[in-house]
């Protein structure tokens, strides 16, 4: 069953772009990774979200995750209760939120004689 992971960073001030640019050059091998995304949460707070094929994967990754978060370490700020310089989640998913029909649909456009008729009420 599909995985997700979330971890959460606060990054030190001034060092935002580098944090960013670490993650757009990296380029993750872990086995059983589909693909993630860093997220910017506010001004130097930022989540990276994971998935994986199962939560097996996930679970071997986590060393090799752990060697990526030690070249990181110098640029993050301790989050503090405890947590130390990130706030880790996983699990498997357990249902999938689907997109409703109305919601994939694109607002239907203005005929060529409606467009022509709001034009000349405008001038």
């Amino acid at each position: 069953m599909t995985a997700f992971n979330v971890v959460r960073f606060r990054v030190k001030p001034g060092h935002e772009q580098r944090f960013i640019d670490a993650h757009r050059k990296a380029r993750p091998a872990f086995k059983g990774f589909i693909g993630g995304s860093l997220v910017r949460t506010g001004d130097q707070t930022f989540c990276v979200i994971a998935e994986w094929r199962n939560f097996k994967s996930l679970a071997a990754a986590r060393p090799q995750m752990i060697g990526i978060l030690d070249e990181l370490r110098e640029m993050l700020e301790d989050l503090g209760g405890g947590l130390g310089v990130t706030d880790p989640a996983s699990g498997e998913v357990v249902a999938r939120l689907a997109v409703t029909k109305s919601a994939k649909k694109r607002p239907a456009r203005a005929s060529r004689k409606t467009r022509r008729v709001t034009a000349r009420r405008k001038r």
